[in-house]
Parts: C-alpha cells; structure tokens; sequence
C-alpha cells in the first residue's frame, strides 16, 4: 500500500473526517482514544499535505486551529449542543485548510 503524494491530498476533507469521523467514532463505539485516534490519523495526513504545499509555519498554524477546534467543541457543545458544536469547529477548520492549503495547487514549499 502506498499513500497519495502530500501535493495531491486535499486537506478540507480529511480535516473534516477527522473531527466529525472522530466524534461519532467515540460515541458510538464508547471508546473515547478510538476518537482521538482518527483525529490524531487525520491531523497528520492533513498536517502532511500542509507541510509539503505551505511549510512549517503554515502547517503549525493549522494544525493549532485543528486542535483548539477539537478543544472548543467540548465546551461549544454545552450551549449549542454535540452536533452543531462539532459542525461548526469543523466547518471553521475545513474553510481554512480549502483557503490557505487546497486552493494553492501544487505550489510546492522550498525552504
């Protein structure tokens, strides 16, 4: 098995699946890490094609959004409830990764 080049990957999508994939992982299964690790698998392909389109200091930038995403949804939720908390941190999350990485195609980052 072989991945995908990083330059190829959109990044929206994958982010997508790993904070809504994540959360219904963990409450269906009952298994919170199951969650957290389809997060953390995302995080990384996504982070992946972030480094190889954008560079570091992109990919940090991203990648803090992602996880304080990940973090606000747990509070979000308590006024907004499960669902919309998780859509709107991953509708914020995917937006950036479609504005600032997918839609620059195959400009590839040279230090």
């Amino acid at each position: 098995m072989t991945l995908t080049p990083a330059e190829q990957v959109s990044t929206a999508p994958v982010v997508a699946l790993g904070l809504v994939g994540g959360f219904l992982t963990a409450r269906e299964s009952g298994i919170r890490p199951l969650g957290g690790l389809l997060l953390a698998a995302a995080g990384a392909l996504a982070g992946r094609t972030t480094m190889a389109k954008r560079g570091p200091g992109m990919t940090v930038a991203l990648g803090a959004l992602y996880l304080l995403g990940f973090g606000a949804s747990h509070p979000l939720a308590k006024v907004l409830g499960a669902w919309p908390a998780v859509l709107s941190v991953t509708a914020v999350s995917a937006a950036a990764q479609h504005l600032l990485v997918d839609r620059h195609r195959q400009r590839r980052w040279r230090p």
